[in-house]
């Protein structure tokens, strides 16, 4: 942090509860405070008010609130902010209209049909941020020679292009003036192909400021990447959030004199760099709060701790962010927030939940947070019961420690009373259950159900964590921040394998801190349609050459000189015919003779691929989509690391009584400001300053470093006692392990296989996969062993998909490098899966393993019987027969009937699909098992809650399909339709019977009614691999809310740029067009 001597230098953390003040004074000694952020009775602004506090406390001077601070004293000032973040969870931003290519009006409201929960049946539609939609008469096309063609235009990213249409501003011009008159003032553009052809969103962007408009976003600059979903709603964000922003900014500046003209302002952006504030834009901005965390954790910890990766946890008082660090961060290019997908730069932070939930007999905790108000129960606001209060429940919080700002007046302390009324009110659920479950077990303690709690929230967060790397997780170093961090460091670390935890000493504030120590970053970045080849490498240098410049200028403007700058470049590849682009550096892979100058990123891009999907394609030219240039000026503050004097053995402060898994202990309390460089504290113990409780746990030992930071040692776990009997703790314990080795690759390898259904079902454990492949024209395969003696058996797999192009009629495999591609992807999604489950097993045994794997299967049939029972009952009351019916037809009038046949008693049924049509001549045939699927399925959506879904869920049920029938075909009938066709039409009249939607088509784990066309490829479309192509794409239909008259459509808009088929017109019809 630059500056002149003399003069403070402010970081400020504005987070949802409180605001965190990190300041470097004159003579260089460091001030910190803590604020709730927002407190109207005593001021206007906190990170105003922090600043006032910290000058008046260091001048010993008072400074009225009510006048506008001198600003002589104060060299820089960087904020972190959730004013962002919060404006868009809110639905407080501006006012916006969204100016988008005629026929295309509703195509950000449809947006993609991606479901975030795939067994809710009231789908949210994507909540728009725009108000009103202008349609703009233009258009531009991918240019294909056709004969009447226009002459071509070239893009910048190399494409040649066609403009069918230019822009009729004179058209336009009275429909903004229109919206000016209504009091709209901000404007989104997101015109089709503007990523490469940008020229008609600047006309219209132009034409805008000239009337008058306050603010106007182009996604050809707020994103300028293909994929115009995205970019629209990455444009629309920013304009809806900007203005806000802008308005936060201004309302800040008047605090202090000059409206702080003479003193540099740096807000954080949501990928991890400083920008000014006056170019802090609201699509950029919306993880400016915990981006700080992450550049702190990486600037301290990883620098201490000698290059070792490090994971960051994040852990506040109403949720838990985790993200890693390796020498570089991590970034995602595209990722939802509030409901909104923004495509920008953003650092890869995973979000958990701390409320706890008590659910047929499983312990919960989260998805669901209690939020900065009303915080959790102990807040003394009303809130839900949170992990926060388990652990005050547990002694490991004392409330002593907390400031009193709590309560409905924010003066009091923390309440030990309302966690435990409320935690008592769970744990009578719990016994109940114990005491008159299916296992009858003796009840638990109010500290045993708390104790269970925080053990079920540890694997929740641990989730994430192990999600975050493939590299084994002891290599890492875990390091805790956040004022709850340092409760849970040593139980994380050690369900994590991990022996080491770092603790700054500044960990209260360390997203504060980290403002500090983070450096200025100016990005440039452009689209790029080139293969990845020598003829093209000088074109790519050009490009980046071209964008380094522009960065360093950007920072040279902000006062960095040269030396003090630095760049990476990045490219954008992929596989050609794959849509999983890698944004990948090549500063590791110097450059070589043949690469681009500026490194060898096809050895990056390879590397990586094999890192992340287990495989490689090497036959398979590579494809650039974008350029990158980072630039980065060095500015961030130097803190030096002064040793602190080891003034005798620690002196503990008092003692307090701990719940840990033996009962309670006794347990010194000691405070970190008296602790010095050596100091080593056994556990358990508790070190707590004014901002953050660290606890180290029996068997663990701390240690002062010579910076005044803690690093624990982890002592190994001690030897698994846990039995084969059912615990509803460690089934919860258990579920969580399941899922996360379920869960391990499946996202990953969505981007690495070639075939879209196929990689999206590629998963690491067997009951949860299924292979599913396309372009397999007459392949039957009953049983195939696709590995023998560890090789991948290619010759003979290659034999099998050929063979039916043997027959008149067939073609057998039509692209048969991306079926082996996409079997490969299988085989490694597995092994991984027998790799961590080999790991399970070496921790717990195996029959406590498999004594797990039935009691998650029977809590999912205690689930279904519980549903199956409340639906019975239900209907009872209303003098409603137990058995239930539902029939529809598929498009050739092929009737599915199902009869339901509920026993209240057992909680069980009969499914009966008697008088379904036979089978039929044609692929709409589905075999017994999609029937099974479709049911499961079904089941899952009508409990309503989030269970494992396994195949106890099917426990509960008999099913009854008639041999010979369209659901239970014979071994000849075609059946690749029956897939997606007809299993949606069975679980319509599953959800039919039960009345639990309306008239619908519902999505079945992304199957729905579609359209799909396609053939040989025209020579105008080189970029189309094996000269075809093929393209799925939804049709009408949605979903019927029986809680909700108005019916929800569906459909999807996504379709590669280079496909030869373009649409005109995407949108909804109208009730009259309907009519």
């Amino acid at each position: 942090m630059g500056g002149p001597e003399g003069r403070f230098h402010f970081a400020v953390d504005r987070g949802g509860t409180f605001t965190d003040v990190f300041a470097q004074c004159p003579g260089g000694h460091v001030r910190v405070l803590k604020l709730l952020s927002e407190d109207p009775a005593n001021y206007v602004d906190a990170p105003t008010e922090g600043i006032r506090r910290i000058l008046e406390q260091e001048g010993g001077v008072p400074l009225p609130r009510d006048r506008p601070l001198d600003t002589s004293r104060i060299a820089s000032i960087r904020m972190g902010t959730t004013v962002a973040t919060n404006a868009l969870l809110e639905r407080r931003g501006e006012r916006v209209a969204l100016l988008v290519t005629r026929g295309f009006r509703d195509l950000l409201h449809v947006g993609t049909q991606a479901r975030e929960d795939l067994f809710d049946l009231a789908v949210p539609m994507p909540e728009v941020l725009y108000e009103e939609v202008l349609e703009v008469d233009e258009r531009v096309v991918l240019y294909r020679g056709e004969p009447g063609a226009g002459t071509p235009v070239k893009g910048r990213t190399g494409d040649l292009l066609e403009v069918q249409q230019p822009v009729d501003l004179g058209g336009l011009r009275g429909k903004l003036e229109g919206l000016l008159s209504r009091g709209i003032r901000s404007l989104a553009v997101v015109l089709m192909h503007s990523y490469a052809w940008a020229q008609h969103e600047q006309q219209v962007g132009a034409l805008a400021q000239e009337l008058g408009f306050t603010h106007v976003s182009l996604s050809s600059e707020a994103m300028p990447m293909v994929r115009i979903v995205p970019r629209g709603h990455t444009a629309c964000a920013d304009a809806y959030l900007t203005p806000t922003i802008q308005r936060y900014v201004q309302g800040f500046r008047r605090g202090f004199q000059g409206q702080l003209k003479d003193v540099q302002v740096l807000f954080m952006r949501s990928d991890g760099g400083l920008a000014p504030m006056d170019s802090f834009s609201g699509s950029r901005a919306v993880l400016s709060g915990p981006a700080g965390g992450v550049v702190g954790y990486a600037a301290t910890t990883y620098r201490v701790e000698g290059g070792q990766p490090v994971i960051g946890f994040d852990m506040g008082g109403t949720s838990t962010d985790v993200s890693r660090y390796a020498g570089e961060f991590e970034h995602v290019f595209e990722a939802s927030t509030a409901g909104v997908t923004l495509q920008a730069p953003q650092l890869d932070i995973n979000t958990v939940g701390p409320r706890l939930f008590f659910r047929s007999g499983l312990f919960v905790v989260g998805p669901e947070s209690a939020g900065a108000h009303p915080g959790p129960a102990c807040y003394r606001k009303g809130g839900p019961v949170t992990v926060t209060d388990a652990n005050l429940v547990l002694g490991r919080l004392l409330p002593a420690s907390f400031p009193c700002i709590f309560g409905p007046g924010e003066d009091q302390p923390l309440s030990p009373e309302a966690s435990r009324k409320d935690l008592e009110a769970v744990a009578t659920e719990v016994n109940s259950f114990l005491t008159n479950g299916p296992c009858p077990a003796s009840p638990l303690s109010l500290e045993e159900v708390a104790m269970g709690f925080v053990r079920v929230a540890n694997e929740a967060m641990c989730r994430p964590i192990r999600a975050l790397t493939q590299v084994r997780l002891p290599s890492h170093v875990l390091a805790c921040f956040g004022g709850a961090g340092g409760q849970h460091a040593c139980a994380i670390a050690r369900a994590l394998g991990m022996d080491t935890v770092h603790i700054h000493r500044h960990s209260g504030l360390l997203s504060a801190l980290g403002l500090a120590l983070a450096d200025v970053v100016h990005e440039a970045q452009e689209p790029c349609s080139l293969p990845y080849a020598p003829e093209t490498f000088v074109q790519l240098d050009q490009r980046l050459s071209r964008l380094e410049e522009q960065c360093v200028d950007a920072l040279r403007t902000q006062g960095f000189p040269r030396s003090q700058i630095s760049t990476e470049s990045f490219l954008h590849l992929r596989y050609q015919g794959t849509d999983c682009a890698l944004m990948v550096s090549a500063h590791r892979h110097p450059a070589t003779a043949r690469s681009p100058r500026a490194g060898d990123f096809g050895a990056a891009f390879v590397e990586r691929y094999m890192r992340e999907f287990g495989f490689v394609i090497p036959e398979r030219p590579v494809v650039v989509d974008d350029v990158r240039v980072r630039g980065t000026g060095r500015s961030g503050l130097r803190l030096e690391d002064v040793p602190r004097a080891q003034t005798g053995p620690p002196q503990e402060d008092k003692m307090t009584q701990c719940y840990f898994e033996g009962g309670y202990q006794e347990t010194p309390v000691y405070l970190l400001g008296e602790l010095g460089y050596g100091h080593k504290l056994q556990g358990p113990c508790l070190i707590i300053d004014s901002n953050s409780t660290i606890l180290v746990e029996p068997g663990c030992q701390a240690e002062v470093t010579e910076t005044g930071d803690i690093r624990i040692s982890v002592g190994a776990e001690a030897p698994s006692t846990v039995g084969a009997q059912l615990d509803p703790i460690h089934l919860s314990i258990f579920s969580h392990r399941f899922m996360s080795i379920a869960g391990e690759w499946p996202c990953p390898l969505r981007g690495g296989g070639a075939c879209v259904p196929g990689r999206q079902r590629h998963r690491p454990c067997g009951w949860r996969h299924r292979g599913h492949h396309t372009r397999l024209h007459g392949a039957v395969f009953l049983s195939f062993k696709l590995v023998q003696g560890g090789v991948f058996q290619e010759e003979a797999v290659t034999e099998a998909l050929r063979a039916p192009g043997k027959i008149p009629g067939c073609s057998g495999t039509r692209n048969l490098h991306d079926n082996l591609s996409d079997l490969r992807a299988q085989v490694a999604a597995n092994q991984k899966g027998i790799q961590l489950v080999g790991e399970l097993i070496g921790q717990y045994g195996l029959d406590v393993v498999q004594a797990y794997m039935g009691h998650i299967q029977a809590n999912a049939e205690l689930a279904v019987r519980d549903m199956l029972r409340a639906f019975g009952t239900s209907r009872q009351a209303r003098g409603l027969p137990l058995e239930v019916s539902a029939e529809d037809h598929m498009d050739d009038g092929s009737p599915i009937r199902l009869r339901v046949q509920i026993n209240l008693s057992q909680g069980s049924a009969v499914f009966d699909f008697s008088g379904t049509g036979p089978e039929v001549f044609g692929n709409l045939n589905a075999p017994r098992a999609i029937t099974l699927s479709a049911l499961i399925y079904s089941l899952r959506c009508l409990v309503g809650r989030d269970i494992p879904l396994n195949q106890g869920c099917l426990a509960p049920v008999r099913v009854v399909i008639p041999r010979g029938s369209i659901l239970d075909p014979s071994p000849e009938a075609a059946v690749v339709g029956g897939n997606v066709l007809t299993s949606q039409r069975v679980v319509d009249v599953i959800l039919g019977a039960f009345g639990a939607c309306a008239a619908s088509q519902v999505r079945r784990l992304g199957g729905h009614a579609r359209a799909c066309w396609g053939g040989g490829c025209p020579s105008t479309c080189p970029s189309v691999p094996q000269d075809v192509f093929c393209l799925h794409t939804p049709g009408g239909g949605g979903y019927g809310d029986p809680d909700d008259p108005a019916p929800q459509p569906q459909g999807s808009p996504q379709q590669p740029p280079a496909f030869p088929e373009r649409g005109s017109v995407y949108e909804y019809r109208r009730a009259q067009e309907a009519v």
